[in-house]
Protein backbone atom coordinates (compact mmCIF):
# COMPACT_ATOMS: atom_id res chain seq x y z
CA UNK A 1 0.00 0.00 0.00
CA UNK A 2 1.47 3.16 -1.20
CA UNK A 3 1.61 6.26 1.44
CA UNK A 4 1.12 9.55 0.57
CA UNK A 5 1.80 12.96 2.68
CA UNK A 6 1.95 15.96 2.36
CA UNK A 7 4.50 17.56 5.24
CA UNK A 8 5.08 21.47 6.34
CA UNK A 9 8.60 20.91 7.97
CA UNK A 10 9.32 23.69 10.73
CA UNK A 11 12.31 25.99 9.15
CA UNK A 12 13.02 27.52 12.16
CA UNK A 13 12.23 26.73 16.11
CA UNK A 14 11.28 29.88 17.77
CA UNK A 15 13.91 30.91 20.42
CA UNK A 16 13.54 28.82 23.43
CA UNK A 17 13.81 29.81 27.30
CA UNK A 18 16.89 28.43 28.87
CA UNK A 19 15.79 26.72 31.76
CA UNK A 20 18.87 25.62 34.74
CA UNK A 21 19.18 22.22 36.23
CA UNK A 22 18.69 21.85 39.97
CA UNK A 23 22.30 23.24 41.62
CA UNK A 24 23.15 19.25 42.61
CA UNK A 25 25.31 17.67 40.42
CA UNK A 26 23.62 15.35 37.99
CA UNK A 27 19.99 16.42 39.16
CA UNK A 28 17.45 16.21 37.06
CA UNK A 29 14.31 19.00 35.98
CA UNK A 30 10.89 17.86 36.65
CA UNK A 31 8.82 16.64 33.39
CA UNK A 32 6.92 19.96 33.34
CA UNK A 33 10.09 21.78 32.40
CA UNK A 34 11.11 23.35 29.26
CA UNK A 35 9.05 25.67 26.67
CA UNK A 36 5.98 24.41 24.52
CA UNK A 37 7.50 24.82 21.14
CA UNK A 38 6.33 27.74 18.59
CA UNK A 39 2.93 27.44 17.28
CA UNK A 40 -0.08 28.51 19.64
CA UNK A 41 -2.81 25.72 20.45
CA UNK A 42 -4.16 24.92 17.29
CA UNK A 43 -0.49 24.15 16.08
CA UNK A 44 0.85 20.41 16.85
CA UNK A 45 4.39 18.91 16.68
CA UNK A 46 5.71 15.59 15.61
CA UNK A 47 8.95 14.09 13.95
CA UNK A 48 9.84 10.38 13.38
CA UNK A 49 12.62 8.67 15.06
CA UNK A 50 15.81 9.33 13.67
CA UNK A 51 17.91 6.98 16.52
CA UNK A 52 16.57 3.77 18.45
CA UNK A 53 17.23 6.01 21.03
CA UNK A 54 16.52 5.71 24.74
CA UNK A 55 13.14 7.56 26.28
CA UNK A 56 13.86 8.46 29.57
CA UNK A 57 11.33 9.94 32.38
CA UNK A 58 13.26 13.17 32.93
CA UNK A 59 15.49 15.27 30.59
CA UNK A 60 18.52 13.96 32.44
CA UNK A 61 21.00 10.64 31.11
CA UNK A 62 21.06 9.92 34.90
CA UNK A 63 17.03 9.43 34.71
CA UNK A 64 14.85 6.26 34.37
CA UNK A 65 14.78 4.85 30.87
CA UNK A 66 10.82 3.92 30.15
CA UNK A 67 11.09 2.98 26.39
CA UNK A 68 12.75 2.83 23.11
CA UNK A 69 12.40 4.83 19.92
CA UNK A 70 11.09 2.44 17.03
CA UNK A 71 11.07 3.48 13.76
CA UNK A 72 8.49 1.96 12.14
CA UNK A 73 4.28 1.16 12.97
CA UNK A 74 3.05 -2.25 13.44
CA UNK A 75 1.87 -1.72 9.72
CA UNK A 76 5.19 -0.76 8.59
CA UNK A 77 5.22 3.03 8.07
CA UNK A 78 7.59 5.63 9.54
CA UNK A 79 6.82 5.92 13.63
CA UNK A 80 5.12 9.58 14.51
CA UNK A 81 6.28 11.04 17.84
CA UNK A 82 4.40 14.00 18.99
CA UNK A 83 6.54 16.30 20.08
CA UNK A 84 5.29 18.59 23.05
CA UNK A 85 8.20 20.38 24.54
CA UNK A 86 12.15 21.81 24.58
CA UNK A 87 14.51 21.91 27.51
CA UNK A 88 17.48 23.03 27.39
CA UNK A 89 20.36 21.85 30.07
CA UNK A 90 23.18 23.81 31.37
CA UNK A 91 25.85 23.27 29.41
CA UNK A 92 23.49 22.94 25.73
CA UNK A 93 22.17 19.86 25.80
CA UNK A 94 18.91 20.20 24.14
CA UNK A 95 15.97 17.82 25.04
CA UNK A 96 12.30 17.37 23.41
CA UNK A 97 9.59 15.72 25.93
CA UNK A 98 7.54 13.35 23.64
CA UNK A 99 4.54 11.43 23.79
CA UNK A 100 4.80 7.66 22.98
CA UNK A 101 2.40 5.16 20.92
CA UNK A 102 1.16 2.43 23.44
CA UNK A 103 -1.68 0.79 25.05
CA UNK A 104 -1.14 2.32 28.08
CA UNK A 105 -2.61 6.22 27.32
CA UNK A 106 -1.01 9.21 27.99
CA UNK A 107 2.62 8.20 28.40
CA UNK A 108 5.45 10.39 27.53
CA UNK A 109 9.04 11.00 28.34
CA UNK A 110 11.78 12.69 27.40
CA UNK A 111 14.57 12.08 24.20
CA UNK A 112 17.62 14.16 22.92
CA UNK A 113 16.97 15.86 19.89
CA UNK A 114 19.29 14.59 17.78
CA UNK A 115 17.15 11.37 18.07
CA UNK A 116 14.00 12.56 16.66
CA UNK A 117 14.37 13.96 12.53
CA UNK A 118 12.97 17.40 10.91
CA UNK A 119 10.00 18.64 12.96
CA UNK A 120 6.76 18.86 11.22
CA UNK A 121 3.28 20.54 12.31
CA UNK A 122 -0.12 20.59 11.50
CA UNK A 123 -2.89 22.47 12.22
CA UNK A 124 -5.55 20.08 12.08
CA UNK A 125 -7.89 18.39 15.10
CA UNK A 126 -10.49 15.20 14.48
CA UNK A 127 -12.96 15.02 17.28
CA UNK A 128 -14.98 11.89 17.28
CA UNK A 129 -18.19 11.65 18.83
CA UNK A 130 -19.14 8.38 20.19
CA UNK A 131 -22.84 9.65 21.38
CA UNK A 132 -23.87 11.60 18.46
CA UNK A 133 -21.88 8.72 16.07
CA UNK A 134 -20.40 11.90 14.10
CA UNK A 135 -16.67 12.63 13.45
CA UNK A 136 -15.56 16.15 12.73
CA UNK A 137 -12.29 17.57 11.26
CA UNK A 138 -11.36 21.05 12.66
CA UNK A 139 -8.40 23.19 10.81
CA UNK A 140 -7.00 26.24 12.79
CA UNK A 141 -10.11 25.82 14.78
CA UNK A 142 -12.81 26.20 11.80
CA UNK A 143 -14.69 23.13 10.60
CA UNK A 144 -13.49 21.75 7.42
CA UNK A 145 -15.65 17.66 7.28
CA UNK A 146 -18.05 16.37 8.88
CA UNK A 147 -19.30 12.86 8.25
CA UNK A 148 -21.83 10.38 10.36
CA UNK A 149 -19.08 7.07 11.92
CA UNK A 150 -19.60 3.84 12.66
CA UNK A 151 -18.00 2.71 16.14
CA UNK A 152 -17.40 0.11 18.30
CA UNK A 153 -20.06 -1.78 19.82
CA UNK A 154 -20.54 -2.73 23.77
CA UNK A 155 -17.66 -4.85 24.55
CA UNK A 156 -15.24 -3.89 22.18
CA UNK A 157 -15.92 0.12 21.99
CA UNK A 158 -13.73 2.40 20.70
CA UNK A 159 -11.67 3.26 24.03
CA UNK A 160 -12.26 7.44 24.80
CA UNK A 161 -9.29 9.88 25.56
CA UNK A 162 -6.60 12.07 22.85
CA UNK A 163 -4.43 10.27 20.49
CA UNK A 164 -2.91 10.76 17.05
CA UNK A 165 -2.76 10.13 13.90
CA UNK A 166 0.19 7.96 13.11
CA UNK A 167 -0.48 6.71 9.65
CA UNK A 168 -2.46 7.06 6.00
CA UNK A 169 -2.72 5.33 3.18
CA UNK A 170 -4.39 3.93 0.29
CA UNK A 171 -5.92 0.71 0.31
CA UNK A 172 -5.45 -2.12 -2.37
CA UNK A 173 -8.99 -3.41 -2.41
CA UNK A 174 -10.70 -0.04 -2.71
CA UNK A 175 -14.08 -2.06 -2.61
CA UNK A 176 -12.99 -4.59 0.31
CA UNK A 177 -14.03 -3.69 4.07
CA UNK A 178 -11.70 -1.18 4.89
CA UNK A 179 -12.89 1.02 1.59
CA UNK A 180 -10.30 3.19 -0.82
CA UNK A 181 -8.32 4.59 1.98
CA UNK A 182 -7.40 4.38 5.89
CA UNK A 183 -5.56 5.51 8.77
CA UNK A 184 -3.74 4.38 11.62
CA UNK A 185 -4.24 6.25 14.84
CA UNK A 186 -2.44 5.66 18.39
CA UNK A 187 -5.52 4.30 19.93
CA UNK A 188 -5.56 1.16 20.93
CA UNK A 189 -8.57 -1.52 21.83
CA UNK A 190 -9.08 -4.82 23.41
CA UNK A 191 -9.91 -6.14 20.06
CA UNK A 192 -10.07 -4.13 16.90
CA UNK A 193 -10.72 -4.15 12.93
CA UNK A 194 -7.37 -3.53 12.05
CA UNK A 195 -5.22 -6.35 10.73
CA UNK A 196 -3.52 -7.60 13.41
CA UNK A 197 -6.02 -6.32 15.86
CA UNK A 198 -5.28 -3.60 18.84
CA UNK A 199 -5.34 -0.69 16.56
CA UNK A 200 -7.63 1.86 16.27
CA UNK A 201 -8.29 2.54 12.86
CA UNK A 202 -10.11 5.16 11.35
CA UNK A 203 -11.72 3.59 7.36
CA UNK A 204 -14.24 3.03 5.28
CA UNK A 205 -16.56 0.51 4.48
CA UNK A 206 -18.48 -1.93 2.04
CA UNK A 207 -21.36 -1.86 4.75
CA UNK A 208 -22.16 1.68 4.62
CA UNK A 209 -25.88 0.44 5.85
CA UNK A 210 -24.34 0.11 9.05
CA UNK A 211 -23.48 3.87 9.60
CA UNK A 212 -24.38 5.58 11.83
CA UNK A 213 -24.22 3.15 14.39
CA UNK A 214 -22.24 0.95 16.62
CA UNK A 215 -20.93 -1.99 14.38
CA UNK A 216 -16.57 -2.28 14.90
CA UNK A 217 -14.76 -4.05 17.14
CA UNK A 218 -12.91 -0.74 17.74
CA UNK A 219 -11.94 1.11 14.31
CA UNK A 220 -14.12 3.81 13.54
CA UNK A 221 -15.96 2.80 10.09
CA UNK A 222 -16.65 6.00 7.65
CA UNK A 223 -18.47 6.38 4.67
CA UNK A 224 -16.25 5.86 1.54
CA UNK A 225 -16.94 9.50 -0.16
CA UNK A 226 -16.31 10.96 3.42
CA UNK A 227 -12.79 8.97 4.08
CA UNK A 228 -12.07 9.76 0.53
CA UNK A 229 -12.47 13.48 1.64
CA UNK A 230 -10.70 13.16 4.76
CA UNK A 231 -7.89 11.54 3.33
CA UNK A 232 -7.13 14.43 1.33
CA UNK A 233 -7.86 17.04 4.31
CA UNK A 234 -6.14 14.81 7.31
CA UNK A 235 -2.23 14.75 7.72
CA UNK A 236 -0.22 12.73 9.47
CA UNK A 237 0.26 13.90 13.19
CA UNK A 238 -3.25 15.49 13.54
CA UNK A 239 -4.52 15.49 17.26
CA UNK A 240 -7.37 13.34 17.97
CA UNK A 241 -9.93 13.46 20.34
CA UNK A 242 -12.49 10.29 21.25
CA UNK A 243 -15.06 11.22 23.60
Amino acid sequence: MRQTRRRSPIRALAVLVTLALPASAGAAAEPTAGAPLAGGPTVAHWAHAAHTAAVRSLPSQASQQIARLHYLTEDGFPEVYPVLRRFKARGGTAWLRIQIPARRRGRTGWVRDFALGPLYRVRTRLVVDRGLLRATLFHAGRRIWQSAIGVGKPGTSTPAGRFWIREKFKVADPDGPYGPNAFGTSGYSRLSDWPGGGVVGIHGTDQPNLIPGRPSHGCIRVPNHAITRLYRLMPIGTRMRVR
